[in-house]
């Protein structure tokens, strides 16, 4: 008898996505020039690091990265959110082994979620140069008035 409650505790946590796919995963940013600072928000502490880095989040986060590299435009990636193939094998697992409380553990940690794009990859755009300031003119001279003309 107590095997068998045993093997049905265990086959319960393996359909439960927070089980097996856990409520957090690693997110992977580049850049191409490499070493440009990003900064990560929607994270418990907002987290910058220096491409290429990977930093962990919980999958029920709403990430955006933001990149700034001096003599580049600055980036902002925004993060969505998909369930994926796994993470949805885990939720409806919860269907036959976890029932309504392992979906709503799954559905409160955000278990069957994953974050799109992963990699996080950017081309950062160079700054237009900064015009160079226009010589001033000479000021024009002034004109002299036109001599009359005879007979009109």
């Amino acid at each position: 008898m107590r095997f068998l409650i045993a093997v049905a505790a265990a086959a319960a946590l393996g359909g439960c996505a927070s089980a097996t796919r856990g409520t957090t995963e690693q997110i992977s940013i580049a850049s191409t020039p490499s070493g440009a600072e990003a900064t990560v928000s929607g994270l418990e502490v907002p987290t910058a690091c220096i491409t290429p880095c990977v930093v962990q989040a919980k999958r029920s986060a709403d990430i955006t990265v933001s990149f700034a590299k001096e003599g580049y435009e600055p980036q902002v990636v925004p993060l969505t959110k998909d369930i994926a193939g796994a993470g949805a094998a885990g939720f409806a697992g919860n269907l036959l082994l976890g029932g309504v409380v392992g979906m709503g553990v799954d559905a409160v940690t955000g278990a069957a979620l994953d974050h799109h794009p992963n990699p996080v990859i950017v081309t950062m755009q160079p700054s237009a140069p900064a015009a160079p300031p226009r010589a001033a003119r000479p000021a024009a001279k002034p004109r002299r008035p036109a001599a009359p003309q005879a007979g009109m």
